[in-house]
């Protein structure tokens, strides 16, 4: 059996996957660089240059590629990241928006380009319930990071 799940998010970088991957480990307290395969002399990439690298984080697996400029990120795939605290919300959207930009409703783009959601974990129970889901609305709208009360 192997170790390799069956679903994985795959992200075509230009030429800085290695980059990313250690930013994104050095973000998350429960994350680990698991694999890295590098090019070769026969390339296409550069010779020592990292063609595809492995890591996790919070439990889920993520791959890297370094495809070159012919793909960029963009908002219609973003990564959500349920948060239990207002401290847990404000320390991964400090260090997420470093190099990036805000977005509305708790969404950012990292320096990478990469699309994230910051939310807080108790949102779907807020949300769930008729009589707040219409504030809680009005009130994400006004707000880029989200504040919990």
């Amino acid at each position: 059996m192997s170790d390799t799940p069956k679903i994985a998010p795959f992200l075509w970088f230009d030429d800085n996957a290695e980059a990313a991957v250690d930013h994104y480990t050095s973000i998350f307290r429960n994350s680990k660089k698991l694999n890295v395969t590098r090019y070769g002399e026969a390339g296409p990439g550069p010779a020592g240059s990292v063609m595809v690298a492995s890591f996790e984080l919070e439990g889920q697996t993520f791959i890297a590629l370094n495809g070159g400029p012919i793909f960029k990120f963009n908002e219609a795939v973003s990564f959500a990241v349920n948060c239990d605290t207002q401290d847990e919300i404000d320390e991964l959207w400090q260090k997420l928006t470093e190099g990036g930009e805000p977005g509305q409703c708790g969404w950012l783009k990292d320096k990478f380009g990469l699309s994230w959601q910051i939310v807080p974990s108790i949102l779907p129970e807020l949300m769930q319930d008729a009589e707040k889901s219409n504030r809680v609305m009005q009130a994400l709208m006004q707000m880029t990071k989200l504040d919990i009360q």
